[in-house]
């Protein structure tokens, strides 16, 4: 079985362009599903975050208005209550050596854009992972991680890769909206990634070469089985 990376945001608060403070953290379907299914598939995970702290979760991925059903906020507490010890103690960041990993994993939030985004020890681990090949799995707000990956001139490493994201429509009608401090996919096209937009709110994975990335929560599912084929193959 494999060795696998979860890279988890610690950021709980995000700036918005109003210069309000915003509630944050990983978005609790995104985590669990992807532990949960690696976990199931006999993979081992290891949690990492910046600084080691412990990462907090999205208040609003936990709220059954949000998540439109009480039962499934039940099981999602159920879950992360099951790995608590895995959460209070991550991996710091900067004591990541890629070459032990299989796979990384990292699930969204609006957190990433707080932090992930601009971690340096993240953009080292993801440049030599993506080097040498290894599965890169990031979505929803997730992939606002790669943008931290830069080579020597300060090019985006996935600059010409074609990935998905949560959308600016998405982010627009259903996320932050207009107060977003900027958006993720636009960031990543300016940096020259090529992103496809699937229709919103529904399940889209995008697959380049070892990169695996996902739209939005929809997705969560769908990355973690497309993820464990690769693993598998």
């Amino acid at each position: 079985m494999s060795n696998i990376l979860m890279v988890v945001t610690a950021a709980d608060a995000l700036t918005l362009a109003d210069g309000t403070a915003h509630p944050t953290g990983y978005w609790a379907e995104e985590l669990v599903v992807a532990h949960r299914e690696l976990a199931a598939a006999g993979h081992t995970i290891t949690i990492a975050t910046p600084g080691g702290a412990a990462p907090t979760v999205d208040p609003g991925s936990l709220s059954a208005d949000v998540v439109g059903d009480p039962l499934k906020v039940e099981a999602l507490r159920a879950y992360i209550a099951s790995i608590a010890a895995e959460l209070s103690a991550p991996l710091a960041l900067d004591a990541v050596a890629a070459a032990d990993y299989d796979a990384i994993v990292m699930p969204g939030g609006h957190g990433p854009m707080a932090d992930l985004a601009f971690d340096a020890d993240l953009g080292a681990i993801l440049g030599a992972a993506d080097a040498a090949g290894t599965l890169i799995a990031p979505f929803c707000h997730g992939p606002a991680g790669l943008l931290s990956a830069v080579d020597a001139d300060g090019a985006l490493v996935f600059a010409g890769r074609s990935l998905t994201v949560f959308t600016d429509e998405e982010e627009l009608t259903g996320g932050l909206g207009s107060n977003a401090p900027w958006l993720v996919a636009d960031a990543l096209r300016e940096r020259g990634a090529l992103v496809e937009d699937g229709a919103p709110w529904s399940e889209h994975v995008v697959v380049d070469g070892n990169l695996i990335s996902g739209q939005n929560p929809q997705s969560s599912d769908a990355v973690a089985r497309t993820l464990i084929a690769a693993l598998d193959a």
